[in-house]
């Protein structure tokens, strides 16, 4: 066997762990740029249709706006976790971590901001979801 590819008790040798980490990050930032991308292209996509069909442009403008809003979001989401994965787990030093800090706050700051945008009114604002109402009817 291999000594250098484990440590004591068999366990993985702490650069394999490092390497399944960073390319685990990588992976997520990947997905991330992914889902912002497809989800433009797909925005876009449906604003084109409408617009062919004749549709009223003021619609499709917060139509696309709320599509391409949401594709953010959810990339950002998978950022966030690519960030908190290749910082922490990687190089948990000070200076890495206070950045880290500092990227999660601008872009939850950026999450809270587009998920306003979308939904026209605060978080804690809310009324009964679409699918509370009873018999799944919309208001």
């Amino acid at each position: 066997m291999d000594e250098q590819a484990t440590v004591g008790g068999g366990h993985p040798e702490p650069a394999l762990f490092d390497a399944v980490l960073h390319w685990s990050s990588l992976g997520l930032e990947a997905a991330g740029v992914v889902v912002v991308v497809v989800g433009a292209l797909v925005a876009f996509a449906v604003a084109a249709k409408g617009l062919g069909r004749g549709a009223d442009r003021s619609d499709l403008y917060h139509d696309f706006r709320r599509r391409l809003a949401r594709s953010i979001l959810l990339g950002l989401e998978f950022l966030v976790a690519a960030d908190i994965i290749g910082t922490v787990a990687v190089e948990p030093t000070v200076d890495n971590l206070l950045v880290l800090g500092l990227i999660v706050v601008i872009r939850t700051f950026l999450s809270f901001s587009l998920e306003v945008e979308i939904e026209g009114r605060w978080p804690w604002r809310r009324g009964p979801r679409e699918t509370d109402k009873p018999n799944g009817q919309a208001a």
